[in-house]
């Protein structure tokens, strides 16, 4: 089936007529006719009504009809792409935790998706050390992390945001009438600590001498659903900054840390590895993106 022949029978389901599909291609008329009738042979049915004013398809040349459109739009579209050499496809993939730094990235992903609608986006949430195995073993293109890593062993670009560490906790909390929040402030509050943190112990030096006599009642992964057990006023959760889901925000506070915890935001990939064209453009949007004082 050559894209040739579709073209000629797309032409002539169009115009219903063999003499005028034949003028709008540049071929004779017998020459368009018997290409057509080799090409019912070839596919063994009738894709014509041939009546005396004008030419009406079969159910079969119905169905040909909507499947060659898109295949000669494909088409048309990829001798397109590649003699303008802007092949953008296939998929991004990044993994992050939660944090207000990522809404940059997610623009971007987002205006890649909308200009190059052949591009799928794909966001792995979880744990800093779940995504640099990821990362590592190539299941994904990025990784965002939330903190101070070791990165000699990758690519990266430091975003200007930073997340600020604090305490969450219901609006009539006695703590909530506080600027800021000491570690004797924690002292017999039920904690909420997230699992990576307790296991990195993040939080030994602030704390200090007091870090034995904290009551950490729990971990998390996801915001969210610790934000429920806060909401019910069973905990007080230790958390970055603007993660307050709206649909908390009426019960939920945030106050920051004192002295202040701030944690910078970095994108990585792995070095001596080949970037797919989507990946590049990509780091070259973010990297644009850093030098424009407008972006947010």
């Amino acid at each position: 089936m050559e894209l040739r022949i579709l073209r000629y029978f797309l032409a002539v389901a169009q115009e219903k007529n063999i003499t005028r599909a034949a003028e709008k291609l540049l071929v004779s008329q017998p020459t368009l006719s018997k290409q057509l009738s080799d090409f019912e042979k070839e596919l063994g049915t009738k894709l014509f009504i041939r009546g005396h004013r004008q030419i009406t398809l079969t159910s079969e040349g119905v169905y040909l009809k909507s499947k060659a459109e898109e295949i000669i739009s494909l088409a048309d579209k990829t001798s397109l792409n590649i003699k303008n050499d802007q092949i953008i496809s296939g998929d991004l993939t990044i993994g992050a935790g939660e944090s207000i730094g990522m809404k940059r990235i997610i623009d971007i992903m987002g205006n890649i998706n909308q200009d190059y609608p052949d591009v799928k986006i794909h966001l792995i949430s979880g744990m800093a050390d779940e995504m640099e195995t990821l990362l590592n073993q190539g299941n994904l293109d990025f990784a965002v992390f939330m903190g101070e890593r070791d990165l000699n062993e990758y690519n990266y670009l430091q975003m200007p945001k930073t997340d600020e560490w604090g305490l969450i906790m219901r609006k009539d909390s006695l703590l909530a009438d506080n600027d800021f929040i000491s570690p004797k402030d924690l002292l017999g509050k039920p904690l909420l600590i997230s699992a990576q943190e307790i296991s990195k112990s993040r939080f030994k030096n602030w704390w200090g001498n007091l870090g034995s006599k904290m009551n950490i009642m729990g971990t998390f992964t996801l915001v969210f659903n610790a934000e429920l057990l806060v909401e019910n006023g069973n905990a007080y959760m230790m958390s970055f900054n603007h993660l307050i889901d709206k649909t908390h925000q009426d019960k939920l506070t945030f106050r920051p840390l004192n002295p202040p915890m701030i944690e910078p935001i970095t994108v990585v990939w792995k070095k001596n590895t080949v970037l797919s064209k989507v990946a590049q453009l990509f780091v070259k949007r973010l990297q644009a993106s850093l030098h424009n004082e407008d972006f947010k």
